[in-house]
């Protein structure tokens, strides 16, 4: 299957731009990947209409008990984009790459070649930066990296393979968005469809080391950092309880009544 990279740069962040090409050009050298470096939504230059225009609230269980940040609708729009433009191009499936990765390419082979095996079967594959916790279905190994189904899916959006239907899938059921992209990818019991996991993916996250991230929430009184904390708490243990309950298949792929 032909596998194109995105690398999701956000223009202003000049000092991740040398950063994203090395990126790119290691894909190209490393698995033989044609790509380009996709120019992140701005969600800070977008007026308070254009971020609105997009957004729902309490669209699905557990509703998302925060308001979304510019950068947020920025990211979840992107990864839209590119779910979008997929389905224009030949390739069978994108990977998507934020420009604060790093690879180590020996890992980042062996976990390459198993997302392109595995990806027409299970259509989103997490590059993850940390293992998986709890139960999970394990599907394949090469070498050291493992690849997973875990019954709550993880969080973070460094890397993924997602293949042109499961794309497609995901492009229909976010519009509108009521949450994170990662956060949205992680909602199975939704979408029908699993994430699976590879770990090590011979990915890392070096955005402190860069310029820190893209997303600020800036300093926030103590008390409503307690009041964040205890949503976060209940909304964690929300998604423990859906996850668990989920009919999404636990050896990946689409639910069938989610369908593709």
């Amino acid at each position: 299957m032909e596998v194109h990279v995105f690398v999701l740069h956000l223009v202003r962040a000049s000092a991740r731009r040398e950063n994203a090409q090395a990126l790119l050009a290691d894909a190209r050298e490393i698995g033989g990947l044609k790509g380009e470096i996709w120019p992140a939504v701005d969600g800070g230059a977008m007026s308070s209409t254009d971020l609105s225009a997009s957004v729902g609230a309490a669209l699905f269980d557990p509703g998302y008990p925060f308001s979304l940040k510019a950068g947020e609708i920025g990211c979840m729009l992107s990864h839209r984009q590119i779910w979008a433009e997929l389905q224009m191009r030949d390739a069978g499936a994108a990977l998507i790459l934020e420009d604060d990765a790093e690879i180590d390419p020996d890992t980042f082979q062996a976990a390459l070649d198993l997302a392109r095996t595995h990806i027409d079967k299970l259509g989103y594959i997490q590059f993850q930066t940390r293992a998986s916790k709890g139960p999970s279905h394990l599907v394949d190994t090469s070498g050291d990296c493992r690849l997973v189904v875990p019954q709550q899916a993880g969080l973070r959006t460094t890397g993924q393979m997602v293949s042109r239907t499961a794309a497609a899938h995901l492009l229909a059921l976010s519009d509108p968005f009521d949450r994170p992209v990662d956060t949205f990818i992680q909602s199975h019991w939704h979408t029908g469809l699993r994430p699976a996991v590879i770990y090590p993916s011979g990915l890392a996250d070096i955005g402190e080391e860069l310029d820190g991230s893209t997303i600020q929430s800036g300093d926030k009184p103590w008390t409503e950092k307690l009041m964040r904390e205890f949503h976060r708490t209940r909304y964690r243990a929300a998604v423990s309880r859906l996850s668990r309950r989920s009919t999404a298949p636990a050896g990946g792929g689409f639910a069938q009544d989610k369908g593709q």
